[in-house]
Parts: C-alpha cells; structure tokens; sequence
C-alpha cells in the first residue's frame, strides 16, 4: 500500500494560537507528489537535518483522532487514487481535531485492520505469531499443485494471468474456498495496478462470495471478511464496512481483536457510544488490551473527561502493543496531562519525539514536510514575504475598522472557538479566507481588507490555513497546544490591543501585540495565550505558506 501513501495532509485543526480560530474539515486540492528532490510531507516533524523523516510504523490511529474527538461522519464513496484524490473526500467526514493534529484516512484503517492483536497467555501469543493460517479443505488439498501454480503467479506479480488462472479455477471447482479466495486477491491487486474502483468492488464481492461457499477454514473465512471491510473501507463504505464486521464478531464471539475492529467500525460511522460500549466489553474480558485502552481513553478525552482518559491512554501507551505506538497517543496524552497540571506531560512528549513521532517536544505537528526551517519565531525578513507585512502595517487602521463594523452590526458573524482549545473565557473569529477559498459573503462585512489581500497570493492561496479576524475577551485562557501542520507560518496584526494582559507564548519565548505591528510563528510549535486585560483584544490572522515549500508542493498539498 505504500505506493497509496501521498502526501498526506488531511483534517486538522486550523486553531492554533490565541488567535486562532476554528478549523475546517476535509481537503480540497490534488495529492500529487513532489518532484525529483523535493521535500515530501510525511506525518511527523522534520528539522533541516531530516533526521525525523518518515511514517511510523502505527500510523493506523490518524483517523480515530478526528472520529473520537468529534464523531461526525458520513458516508462517502471513494474514487481511486489519482482520478480523484480520495483523500481529499475522505477528509472531508473528519471536519477537524479538536486539538488540531488528526485526519482520517483509510491507508490508516488499512493498519488497523490488519493490525494483530496480543492474547491474556504468552505462549498462545507467540504459538499464534508462528502459526500459518488454515486455507484449505480437504477438498482443495487435492487441488493444491493447480492452487499453487495460481498463486505462484499472483506472487510475481502476473496479476492478469492469476485473475485468468484463478477464473478457471473456480469455473471448475465453483465449491473451493482457496481458488475463490485466490480469484479475490488477485482482483484486489489488479485494481491496484489499474487504479479501478470497478475491479475493486468485484474483489470485495469475491470476497463475500468466499465466505459464502460450504466447508471454509476459519482462518480463510476471517481473511476474507476482514479484507472484505477494509477495502469497503477504502472505498469510504463504512456503513458496509461495519456490518461486515458485525458479520465477523457474530461468527467468532470470543476474538476480542475482532471486536476491536468492530470498536472501529462504529467509531467511522460517528456511533461513539456503540464504540464505547465494545471497548468496555473487551476490558472486561481483557482488562490489560492495550489497543482497547487507548481507544477507550481517547472517548473519554471526547467527552472531556480529560483525568480520566489518561490512565486508559497511559497504560495503553506502556503496553507497547500493535497499534498503540501511534503519534496521536502521546499528543493526547500529554495534552490531557497539560490540563490537570500532570508534569509528566513533556516525559511523553519527549518519548514521542524519540519514537519519531514528533519534530521535537515543542514542534509537535503531525503533519509536516520534511526538511522545513523550524523555529517558533520568525522576523519579516526571515520569511521573504516583507510586502505582505508592510502592506497589512500601513493598512492596518483600515482592516480595524472594517473588523470593528462587523462586530457592531453583525455580531453573530463572529463564530466562538469551538475546538476544545480553551480553559475558560470568550474567543471568536470572523474568517474571510479558509483552505485558500474565499468566503464571498464575509468578504461583504470586510470589502477593503479582502481587496488588499488579493494581491497576496502567498496567503489567499495557502490551503492549509486562514484569514481572519479574532477577538478574545478578558479572563480568557488558552491551552497549549500546536497547529497540524509545519507547511505554514502565521502572523498577528495588532488591531485593538489592551495595555497589558495580553500575551502569546511559543515554545520558551513570550510575546506581546502591539497596534499595527505583525508577530509571526510557527503554530507548529507549542503556543499559549492569556487575556486578563479589562478589555477586548481584536487581532487580524494572516496564514502564509512556509516560504522553503516549492511552487509544486504548494499546488499539490491536501488542504488543512
């Protein structure tokens, strides 16, 4: 599958600072990759020397994040790879992450599902991992020399002339279970080759047909169903998906793996309380799951029962079984961690970080290219985009102004902060520019601002970020947290800025506004903001493109 694995940039939460407002979902624009030598976005940090490139060995979890955080799905069909970018539409079921780092995607789901789980006995553990699965029945152990000559080619890749083989096969032996099931993979890996969508829903027919047939092994029945859901999966059928894990967990009620895959299931079509109620039953039976665990932890931090997720997440994490070394789990954990005053956060930052899951224990972004300057604080010069800043300085009476007519006449326009990222206090944006659109009718209340920003395409055009207005009243806190990606700088244009009490910290260095001067970070790094002014504080949010991201990367970045 890794040839599936674009540049990925998926739902993120675009709320990031004390500015910062919410993020919208989905992705829009291809998911081409970089040319010859160009960086490539993977889903962990990267300083300049790249030493943290690459996926993690569990990335499986990049999609829960944003179902158990928001459990807001739809069901929507997929059309293959670079036909249209499933990835853009797939993102568009996860909205965002309540703290700003998830998004779905089914490569994910793919290793979920294929992810095998740990037993209560050690020794059935490891008679398990060394034990081949039961394909035949007797009667296609008497077939074998013709089942193995079609499989011998599906092997080397002659994956027409499996397809034909296995055709004739099962033309022949319409009862056998292995040459159906050899005619199911082979389909799945011609759609592969010839990115067909049609071919795949034949595959995922196929392999309904296998489960179907009289005197299946149970190891092939379980092969075929759960294949069979993880390529509904793929082609964003999770109400097919899940009934077919339904199916599964009816035929082998004691496979508490299977019911974790079921857990899943639920969770991809929004069902957040089935999906809890199958992980509390799997912890009854197996109460040291560690996949259940951490699954379980994460619906709690949904339901903001933040003290509570963290032993579920914890000692899931310690478990260090498959599918729980995952990025998102230290992020949640050590953000929970970070809201009741637990100072073992930054012990698991830092452990994610030398998992490879973070750029480091400040810059903690999941989805990044590799190879980017990262600093929390940048200068104008810095970031080559000097115009954009003395244009938004010399202007910036009038883009006030424009903010402040809108919160007088429309102050509904204003929309509150609503991706968790606050302690207490009132916080909300009136965005003009979301993921490089326009929003036609906001740019109504704000005409002149929206004119001078056209010039700027490094902003208007940067798909992974935002323009907006943000006002945020006194006894105000935000948590700390980061941004998704490492693809964007942002920059503050102080409009009305009280005396004192307001201030932004980014990593170890705190800063305050002033009127018509712009402040840039990196909301990739961690980043807190305080308002105990005795006033509002109203602030202009401009997102750029990082500036060492090429021309292509710009264009074929999903959206964030």
């Amino acid at each position: 599958m890794a040839q599936r694995k674009n540049a990925k940039g998926g739902s993120g939460s675009s709320g990031s600072s004390g500015s910062t407002g919410s993020g919208s979902a989905g992705s829009s624009g291809g998911s081409s990759s970089p040319g010859p030598g160009a960086r490539r976005e993977t889903k962990h940090g990267g300083h300049r020397n790249g030493k943290k490139g690459g996926l993690s060995g569990s990335s499986f979890f990049t999609w829960f994040m944003v179902i158990a955080l928001l459990g807001v799905w739809t069901s929507v069909a997929v059309v293959w790879f670079d036909l249209v970018d499933y990835e853009e539409v797939l993102g568009k079921l996860g909205v965002y992450d309540a703290d700003g780092d998830g998004d779905f995607d089914v490569d994910d789901a793919k290793v979920l599902l294929e992810t095998n789980r740990k037993t209560d006995d050690s020794e059935e553990k490891e008679k398990a991992k060394k034990k081949k699965p039961k394909l035949l029945n007797k009667f296609d152990k008497t077939i074998k020399a013709q089942l193995d000559a079609a499989e011998k080619l599906r092997k080397r890749g002659k994956v027409e002339e499996a397809v034909n083989a296995f055709e004739e096969l099962v033309r022949k032996y319409p009862q056998s279970p292995r040459a159906r099931y050899g005619k199911a993979q082979s389909e799945d890996d011609l759609a592969e080759k010839r990115r067909s969508n049609e071919i795949l829903r034949q595959a995922i027919e196929t392999y309904q047909e296998v489960a179907g047939l009289p005197d299946v092994p149970t190891d092939l029945v379980k092969l075929s169903l759960k294949r069979r859901s993880e390529r509904q999966q793929f082609l964003g059928h999770m109400r097919g998906s899940l009934l077919t894990l339904q199916r599964l967990v009816q035929l082998f009620p004691s496979d508490t793996s299977l019911k974790n895959d079921l857990g899943v299931g639920y969770l991809l079509i929004g069902d957040n309380d089935n999906a809890k109620k199958v992980y509390e039953e799997v912890l009854n039976v197996t109460p040291t799951d560690g996949f259940a665990k951490v699954h379980y932890g994460f619906i709690l931090k949904a339901q903001n029962k933040i003290a509570e997720s963290i032993p579920y997440l914890k000692e899931g994490l310690e478990s260090g079984e498959p599918g729980t070394d995952d990025g998102r789990f230290y992020f949640h954990l050590g953000d929970a961690m970070q809201r009741v005053g637990n100072k073992e956060a930054y012990k698991w930052y830092e452990l994610g970080h030398k998992r490879g899951h973070f750029a480091s224990v400040w810059q903690r972004s999941l989805y990044n290219v590799n190879g980017l300057k990262a600093q929390p604080w940048w200068t104008p010069r810095e970031t080559g985009y000097t115009e954009l800043v003395k244009s938004l300085e010399r202007n910036w009476k009038l883009i006030r102004d424009e903010g402040l007519a809108v919160m007088d006449k429309a102050k509904g326009l204003f929309l509150p902060e609503d991706e968790n990222l606050r302690e207490k206090g009132d916080w909300s944006q009136f965005t003009l520019w979301q993921q490089g659109r326009k929003n036609e009718n906001a740019c109504k209340g704000a005409p002149r601002t929206c004119a001078l920003l056209e010039k700027f395409p490094e902003t208007t055009g940067c798909r992974r970020g935002q323009i907006k207005y943000s006002i945020m009243h006194p006894g105000t806190h935000v948590w700390p947290h980061t941004g998704p990606t490492n693809c964007r700088l942002r920059m503050h244009l102080g409009l009305v800025i009280p005396k004192e009490g307001c201030k932004i910290r980014c990593a170890n260095d705190t800063k305050t506004w002033e009127e018509g001067k712009v402040l840039i970070f990196d909301d990739s790094f961690e980043h807190e903001v305080w308002q105990d002014a005795s006033s509002f504080r109203l602030i202009f949010i401009v997102d750029v493109w990082h500036p060492e991201l090429t021309p292509q990367q710009r264009r074929s970045l999903p959206a964030i």
